[in-house]
């Protein structure tokens, strides 16, 4: 298939630079898989089209504070976004600007609590950065460092918390599970007091999510890798969910694709951990995964790939196109899908 095959048309102005004042007052458009005919709703909404024996998978990721800001000890200001954490205080890095951080290059945060040495530059320009620092570093970080907010959100959060979900506990994301963005503590009582089973996933979301699919065939395309993790207790609701032939709505592309990576051939699944580079596009066979909660993805997108996997591509731009039309918000803080 082609990625032009998964274009569509979207004016700038649709691209929503801030979240709403309300999480769950969002738009929801609901989409048929099958007919795909969509009907507009509000987030708020969500708890009328699940149904008790339903299983919701949500992503328990927590966003790290990673960009950083700072000084080259020479002189000049120095940006960093921490991506990998390599242990013994060394992180895989993006620095700007990249021709000024050479290795041997001696940095400095915060009026000097946090400094770090560029040790050397890997495959594709990221840097190796060994950070120095008293106590401990993620708390470090929670002062120092500022939300790394998707290239195209061009003004700044007021609130950090509001790239964070309700529910988030596992710090280690580069950036945030947006689907889950829309969610309230009321919202999700709800859902549980319906009898739906609330469950979590993590997979920590990193950069390569943004990045483009740059080949023309996308059976081309090198999926980037996110490490995941399915807890025991995770495993057994899914499974005992799939047996009593309730529905696994998954939250999100990232508990989609977590979901999927671990998931035996007849639905059912077992607990586990590592990475997945798990690249899902029309043609493959959904194991486990029966309906999807979602943002809107950017065009040509590994994300528009998977959700027309799920519902069809027709169905999908069709979908997009009628959002278009009513002006829906899109991408990280806009507006939402249910697609059953």
């Amino acid at each position: 298939m082609k990625k032009s095959d998964f274009y569509y048309d979207l004016p700038e102005e649709l691209i929503a630079q801030t979240p709403l004042q309300q999480r769950d007052h969002s738009r929801l458009l609901h989409l048929d898989k099958i007919t795909g005919e969509t009907e507009h709703l509000h987030f708020y909404q969500l708890a009328d089209l699940l149904h008790e024996g339903d299983c919701l998978v949500l992503n328990d990721s927590r966003v790290l504070p990673a960009r950083l800001i700072g000084a080259r000890l020479t002189g000049g200001l120095v940006e960093l976004v921490l991506l990998r954490d390599l242990g013994d205080g060394k992180w895989e890095c993006l620095s700007r600007p990249g021709r000024k951080t050479k290795p041997g290059t001696e940095l400095t945060f915060g009026n000097g609590e946090l400094t770090a040495t560029v040790e050397n530059v890997v495959e594709g320009g990221n840097r190796i950065v060994h950070f120095h620092y008293e106590g401990i570093f993620l708390e470090v970080l929670e002062r120092l460092g500022k939300m790394p907010l998707p290239p195209y959100i061009k003004t700044e959060l007021q609130d950090s918390e509001r790239y964070q979900t309700v529910y988030s506990k596992e710090l280690g994301s580069a950036a945030a599970p947006t689907a889950g963005l829309h969610f309230t503590k009321e919202l999700l009582r709800q859902i549980a007091d319906k009898g739906v089973k609330v469950c979590f996933v993590t997979l920590h979301v990193g950069l390569g999510t943004f990045r483009p699919v740059k080949e023309d065939e996308i059976e081309d395309h090198d999926m980037h890798s996110e490490f995941c993790m399915i807890s025991e207790a995770t495993a057994r609701t899914i499974t005992e969910t799939k047996r009593a032939g309730g529905r696994i709505v998954c939250v999100g592309t990232t508990s989609c694709r977590t979901v999927e990576s671990f998931a035996n051939e007849d639905g059912t699944v077992d607990p586990s951990s590592g990475w997945t580079n798990i690249f899902i596009y029309p043609g493959y066979r959904f194991k486990c995964v029966d309906a999807l909660v979602t943002n809107f993805h950017l065009p040509e997108s590994t994300l528009v790939m998977l959700v027309s996997a799920l519902a069809g591509r027709e169905n999908i731009l069709n979908a997009y196109k009628t959002a278009v039309e009513m002006k829906y918000r899109f991408f990280s803080f806009g507006d939402a899908m249910f697609i059953e």
